[in-house]
């Protein structure tokens, strides 16, 4: 009788670290892609079935939803643009005034030939909001010179971070020595919000 040679028990072939590495083949994601595309005939199908609709009729309502949330979408975007440009330039023209607000007050100032800084002189009050509803404010000029004198003071408006909103400037007519006189300053303008007053610069003379 022949004696068979031992049979060998097969290996399966190992899984290498490369082999996982590398990137599945066309026909795994052809393979994945048919499954998709199965489960959403199938989901669309029986969309159509329990709403006694055909898959072609539920897949054309559905594409125009899409498109009018689309479309909705893309006005909604345009109004929010449109609405921050307008606040944008409403910014950009409050800035402009106040920059020119404060060329011409201190243009006021600076016209005075020979005056004498001043600014320790002047004391302010609150700002307050007028009956025009711009805002105002009352100034103290307190002459501590040795003789008469006329005071011109530039005020500036400024919002609770210090930022200036706008700028007037007043004169203050004779003020003996020793003496103190008041007058107010009003806004060139409506002023929102925290308002502020502070003396930029006041020459005597």
């Amino acid at each position: 009788m022949d004696r068979q040679p031992p049979t060998r028990a097969t290996t399966p072939p190992r899984t290498t670290a490369r082999d996982l590495a590398a990137p599945p083949s066309r026909h795994r994601y052809r393979a994945v892609a048919g499954v998709l595309a199965a489960a959403l005939a199938g989901a669309v199908a029986l969309a159509g079935c329990s709403s006694g609709k055909s898959a072609s009729s539920v897949a054309s309502e559905a594409a125009a939803a899409v498109e009018k949330g689309a479309s909705a979408a893309a006005s909604a975007a345009s109004a929010l643009a449109s609405a921050a440009g307008g606040a944008g330039a409403a910014i950009a023209s409050a800035e402009a005034q106040a920059s020119a607000a404060v060329s011409a007050a201190s243009s006021a100032v600076s016209g005075i030939k020979g005056g004498l800084d001043a600014k320790a002189d002047v004391s302010l009050g609150e700002v307050t909001t007028g009956s025009d509803g711009k805002a105002q404010v009352q100034l103290t000029v307190t002459n501590h010179g040795q003789q008469s004198y006329r005071y011109v003071v530039q005020l500036d408006f400024t919002d609770g971070s210090g930022k200036v909103l706008d700028a007037t400037a007043v004169t203050v007519q004779d003020v003996a020595a020793g003496q103190s006189a008041q007058a107010t300053a009003h806004s060139n303008r409506d002023l929102s919000g925290t308002v502020k007053a502070e003396v930029a610069n006041a020459v005597r003379y």
